[in-house]
């Protein structure tokens, strides 16, 4: 062991005059290790709020949507085999998408109405495991004399006051003038599903039908709005899809996850960041304690340093002594704040303690998930703030002169 690390544990092990600087040492520590916790807690929760909101909003929408320029896709069948056949591409599957209203005897509520083909949506977007209540088969039933099924959110459901098995009525705003004033379009539908989602913005606003009844309701024909793709890698989405857009041509375009809720992810982006730059502050006046520590101790072995410079250390060497102090302390300090934010993570991920209102929040749970390049990153600024922390004080006791300080001794 170097003498300088040798002597600056000896420093750390208080006497009993010494008493209130040891106080203040363990303070310093408690104070980094607080707000390195913070900064854990912090980091994980945002990311674990980023992981879920990316998970539930990928689980409803596909990875990439196709669309044609113009009112809707015709000969969709024949672009679907060319899509599916593109590199990357694991399913694809026709969709319409437009507004609607649906009413019921007890309310009436607007909502975006998705009409998606039973038989390969379950490929593309993660309805089956949201549903509570029914199963795929119920948007299948269509046999002219029982009543087309509908998907719906379990907030819809409640607005409406209606359960499974329930009869709403569909009603578009896109319907053809009647000979005696308007006419909108209206269908009745039996509720044959309803799904959790986890996001309130889909329970209270969602339904689905059959691609075969959306294109009688909406009279499409034949048309479809555009096709949902699923990819293997959603980072590279933007690739694949400027691969299938090249491969179809004009007039078709692509759409990808990252552009359709890019201020979403880029505002919880920018929070992470400034939250990080906020508990780093934290940490910084936390460092303030290690400052007057090691001030209070020069002051208090102005004597030991006067003895140890007559005897041949240099200025270097009594820096080292106390830069070793202080890092000592950010180090003590890191590990339990490490410690202690993994602790309080992971009773979070296991417990769920804390419920947040879903209609503000879109997710009614805390989410937490860790990533060690944020224990790495939060690790690595603490001790940088605190080896900064040891520098005055360091300098300070290295330009202390022996003759001035033994004099009176």
């Amino acid at each position: 062991m170097r003498y300088e690390l040798f002597i600056s544990l000896r420093y750390l092990k208080a006497k009993r005059k010494q008493v209130f600087i040891s106080i203040i040492t363990l303070l310093s520590m408690a104070g980094v290790g607080l707000g390195v916790m913070a900064l854990i807690i912090v980091l994980s929760v945002m990311s674990g709020f980023e992981e879920d909101l990316k998970k539930k909003i990928l689980g409803t929408n596909a990875h990439l949507v196709v669309l044609q320029q113009g009112a809707g896709m015709r000969d969709y069948p024949e672009i679907l085999k060319k899509v599916e056949e593109a590199k990357g591409v694991v399913a694809a599957t026709p969709f319409i998408f437009t507004q609607a209203m649906l009413t019921s005897e007890n309310n009436v509520h607007g909502i975006v109405l998705r009409g998606i083909d039973p038989a390969t949506a379950g490929k593309v977007i993660n309805i089956e495991n949201t549903l509570k209540k029914g199963s795929m088969a119920g948007l299948q039933k269509d046999d002219g004399e029982t009543q087309p099924g509908i998907f719906i959110g379990k907030e819809l459901a409640q607005t409406l006051g209606v359960m499974l098995d329930d009869s709403v009525v569909l009603v578009s705003p896109m319907g053809a003038l009647a000979p005696m004033g308007g006419g909108p379009p209206m269908k009745k539908f039996r509720i044959a599903g309803i799904f959790d989602s986890g996001m309130y913005e889909y329970d209270t606003s969602l339904a689905y039908i059959s691609l075969k009844n959306a294109q009688k309701f909406l009279a499409m024909g034949d048309l479809v709005s555009g096709l949902e793709v699923k990819v293997d890698d959603i980072y590279a989405v933007k690739k694949i899809g400027d691969r299938i857009r090249k491969d179809l041509g004009f007039p078709f375009w692509t759409k990808d996850w990252m552009q359709m809720n890019r201020s979403l992810f880029a505002a919880l982006k920018l929070e992470r960041i400034v939250m990080f730059i906020i508990l780093v502050l934290i940490v910084l006046v936390a460092a303030f304690g290690i400052v007057s520590t090691l001030i209070m101790v020069v002051m208090e072995k102005n004597k030991d340093i006067a003895i140890l410079k007559s005897m041949g250390a240099t200025a270097r060497s009594i820096m080292r002594i106390f830069i070793f102090e202080g890092l000592i302390i950010g180090c003590v300090g890191t590990l339990i704040g490490l410690g202690g934010g993994y602790v309080v993570c992971t009773l979070l991920a296991k417990y769920q303690f804390i419920t947040l209102p879903s209609d503000v929040y879109y997710i009614s749970r805390l989410p937490v998930k860790m990533n060690i390049l944020d224990f790495v990153l939060v690790a690595v600024s603490s001790l940088g703030i605190s080896f900064l922390a040891t520098l005055y004080p360091s300098w300070q006791a290295s330009r202390l002169d022996p003759a001035e300080a033994l004099r009176y001794e």
